[in-house]
């Protein structure tokens, strides 16, 4: 009977030379060819080749478990995961990514804003796609079931304890970072944020990144509470752009606002032009 093998395990040196005998006794005397095997669209050679084949390890349920934690087997879920987003997202509509802080507390005026900025995309249409969690991101998903409109929570694993907000309508949790992110920006028309930390501003410049360089067409991004984002305004036009590190036409990729009016009206124009 087989040995039950790990279908991502390199063979052990007994089995390769199992292999290569099993070869060597089968080829024309004094040509003896490389071993070699073909794995689905994969070829093996020489001492990668295994006795066995991946039906027969499939359908042993015997030997340890550890490849469910093997690359191969985390592509899988990856897989998963993206096909689980558009399948739930496919259909939303026009909508709309709102990212801020976790750490806005309710009742303080970014969160009032959040709310705010909710309700009214709700009232123009536009369904909203937050991070699911609590603070800015609360608000917003609030605002936005409150005043009727689809409230999308896209969660992510994390080191501490996170569950998605009771405002979201439409939730879902994520392992991987690149796959959530993926799902903010396809089913968006715009990105809206608020006031954050590490996250929001690695969500704004990804945003930034992909409107500069044409992987997205049409999609305004705009920074909400002009007090807040005044200096990263300041550091990028007198730094970065005259360092030249950037061009001074980038800075127009970024509008800023105070007021929720006109915001959603640079949404509507976009979508126009």
């Amino acid at each position: 009977m087989a040995v039950p093998i790990d279908p991502d395990r390199m063979p052990t040196d007994d089995e390769r030379r199992a292999t290569e005998r099993l070869a060597a006794e089968r080829a024309p005397e004094g040509n003896a060819p490389a071993p070699e095997k073909q794995r689905g669209p994969v070829l093996l050679r020489r001492g990668q080749v295994q006795p066995t084949t991946t039906d027969q390890r499939l359908l042993d349920t015997r030997g340890p478990s550890d490849w469910v934690h093997t690359d191969p087997w985390r592509v899988l879920r990856i897989q998963a995961e993206f096909v689980e987003g558009f399948g739930l997202l496919a259909e939303i509509g026009k909508a709309v990514s709102v990212f801020g802080s976790a750490r806005t507390p309710p009742g303080a005026p970014d969160y009032v804003a959040g709310e705010r900025i909710g309700a009214a995309l709700a009232s123009a249409g536009y369904a909203v796609i937050t991070g699911g969690g609590p603070g800015a991101m609360e608000a917003v998903n609030k605002g936005c079931c409150e005043a009727g409109g689809t409230s999308v929570g896209l969660g992510i694993e994390l080191p501490f304890e996170q569950k998605l907000n009771d405002w979201v309508d439409i939730g879902i949790n994520f392992r991987y970072f690149f796959a959530r992110k993926t799902m903010f920006v396809k089913y968006a028309q715009a990105f809206v944020v608020l006031p954050g930390g590490f996250g929001t501003l690695d969500e704004l410049f990804e945003a930034l990144v992909l409107v500069q360089t044409g992987k997205v067409t049409s999609f305004p991004v705009v920074l909400f509470d002009s007090s807040y984002w005044s200096g990263l305004m300041l550091w990028l036009e007198q730094t970065v752009a005259r360092e030249k590190m950037i061009n001074e036409s980038d800075l127009e990729l970024i509008r800023i606002t105070d007021d929720v009016d006109e915001l959603v009206e640079i949404i509507r124009q976009s979508e126009r032009s």
